[in-house]
């Protein structure tokens, strides 16, 4: 069964469940990049939002998820969600092919299909 029709099973979800047993869920939250309420929809089951972009930020902040950027090389899941989240920055070469590369990337959150990690 997947995440999005039932989250409970998922291992993610036992990820999160545990972070707030040890943290508020305000602390959790702010870790995952969403908020409180979200996060209480989460774990009730109730969040009609996009359960996969959840995942991808509970991977990449509490499980310490790695993926292989094509403009940096292997970074944390959370570093790659907050260089997607970034407004563009024409500072350095790297902002500006992140800012090209990102949107149609295999880890974009934007062009994720549900179903896909």
């Amino acid at each position: 069964m997947s995440a999005q029709s039932d989250p409970a099973s998922a291992d993610w979800i036992e990820v999160l469940r545990d972070a707030c047993r040890h943290a508020t869920q305000g602390a959790v939250a702010r870790r995952i990049g969403y908020s409180s309420p979200v996060v209480n929809q989460v774990l009730s089951g109730s969040y009609k939002g996009d359960l996969n972009r959840v995942q991808a930020a509970v991977e990449g902040a509490l499980m310490a998820a790695l993926v292989d950027c094509p403009v940096i090389g292997e970074i944390p899941r959370q570093r790659c969600i907050e260089h997607q989240r970034r407004p563009f920055t024409p500072t350095n070469p790297t902002n500006i092919q992140l800012y090209k590369t990102c949107p149609v990337c295999e880890h974009s959150l934007r062009t994720a299909r549900k179903g896909d990690k």
